[in-house]
């Protein structure tokens, strides 16, 4: 699970900004957004969810987790290529200084701390430490930017000989990470494994409004890592009337126009040259069964509604969520979606979860409306400051002088009295002196 995530000159954000997992002492709604990881005192919160102005820098916070673990699982194959690192760019100091994550997590019941530190041409530091119960060391690194070269150190209690250490330095390119070289390199550590692992299997990609799930979702039902039974019933109980869902699959034979049309679709030539050679071509239907007044009908998939589409995926998300230890960040979570059922997926979530994690940003204020649905320390916004930077703060942040235990959240977000809202002018055409 998620501790805490902080990134500092990256895109809108110049400054430090943390986003914290970590539970206030506050034990309104417990049951439902606290997890307790077995063996520590934290308690960690299963959502996070982000408020703000348009361009005051949610998604950029989203973007910035899913920078570094692609940093991690997607490294660069050449010591000459560049590090494509947005920095801060209103500012002459920021634009050619480095960009700096740090990271806190449980994988495997062990807590770890991940910082990197890099600019366009190199990792310039990197470092990795765990926790069982006191602070230890798992490895440090340097890079000589005039060598372009990196020194890896490992902790006392780890015990790499020299060879592995020597093999991995080797497989560590000076703009990769050690974690990255560490998949490159034949040897077996338990913790940098570990952490391998939760960048891999645990931290998701971001979820954008346009981000097309359909694919994804039916192959995890085809190959029952969800079920569609669950499916169904998530659909059923979101009043979509769907009964059942079925995927056909049909094979066409692939003449010359056939491969020529599927250039249209953007499909890359070798793909295209496999299709041809296989001489066939499998395309895969899926569709809806919606039972009305007693009978059946089915719909295939792209006759369904925006927000239909859009809820097929989320009730898999859903299914992940609540079986597994996965997180999810999605941008704009309320896209296509009527607020009640906005409302209903993350009660569904919040219900059923027990060790997953949703990372949402969202212009849905009215959630803040009902106060028994969220607790404060979930609960966090954006605001772009004077210089256009991002400053992140959560509603726990706010003292009784701002807001009260009784004050409407909502009404106060509204008028501004939080901030993360937008400075707006008058509504007339006209230019400006």
């Amino acid at each position: 699970m998620l501790i805490s995530f902080s990134v500092q000159n990256f895109r809108s954000i110049k400054d430090k900004v943390t986003l914290s997992f970590e539970a206030d002492r506050s034990l309104d709604l417990e049951d439902s957004y606290i997890v307790k990881p077995r063996g520590t005192k934290l308690r960690l919160l299963k959502l996070g969810m982000i408020y703000g102005a348009n361009a005051s820098g949610k998604t950029t916070i989203l973007e910035a987790l899913d920078f570094l673990r692609k940093l991690v699982l997607d490294p660069l194959e050449k010591k000459s290529e560049a590090i494509d690192v947005p920095a801060f760019l209103f500012d002459d100091q920021t634009q050619n200084a480095p960009t700096v994550f740090s990271i806190e997590f449980f994988k495997a019941g062990v807590k770890y701390h991940y910082a990197v530190e890099l600019d366009a041409q190199a990792i310039l530091a990197e470092s990795l430490y765990f926790y069982q119960p006191n602070k230890a060391k798992v490895f440090s690194r340097t890079t000589d930017i005039e060598k372009q070269w990196s020194q890896i150190q490992f902790g006392k209690k780890i015990g790499i000989g020299k060879k592995d250490v020597g093999f991995l330095t080797a497989n560590t390119l000076w703009n990769m990470t050690t974690l990255s070289g560490y998949e490159k390199t034949n040897f077996e550590s338990a913790q940098l494994q570990n952490v391998v692992g939760w960048f891999r299997d645990n931290l998701k990609g971001i979820i954008r409004p346009r981000t097309n799930l359909t694919g994804f979702i039916t192959n995890l039902l085809e190959n029952e890592t969800i079920a569609k039974d669950d499916i169904v019933a998530l659909l059923r109980k979101a009043d979509f009337q769907i009964s059942d869902i079925f995927i056909d699959t049909h094979t066409v034979d692939v003449d010359e126009k056939l491969a020529a049309q599927l250039k249209v679709f953007r499909i890359p030539d070798e793909e295209i040259e496999k299709i041809k050679d296989n001489g066939e071509l499998k395309f895969r239907e899926l569709l809806f069964s919606h039972n009305i007044n007693g009978k059946d009908y089915k719909l295939d998939y792209q006759e369904e509604s925006a927000g239909t589409q859009r809820y097929f995926a989320y009730s898999g998300l859903l299914s992940l969520l609540t079986k597994g230890n996965v997180i999810f960040p999605i941008d704009e979570l309320e896209s296509s979606l009527h607020p009640d059922l906005f409302k209903h997926f993350i009660l569904s979530f919040l219900a059923n979860a027990k060790n997953a994690q949703l990372i949402a940003t969202t212009h849905y204020r009215e959630f803040l409306m009902d106060r028994d649905l969220y607790r404060d320390d979930a609960i966090w916004f954006t605001e772009k400051q004077a210089d256009g930077s991002t400053d992140l703060f959560s509603l726990a942040d706010f003292d009784s002088s701002v807001i009260r235990d009784t004050s409407s959240v909502f009404n106060a977000y509204k008028i501004g009295k939080l901030g993360a809202v937008p400075a707006l002018r008058d509504f007339y055409m006209v230019a400006e002196d």
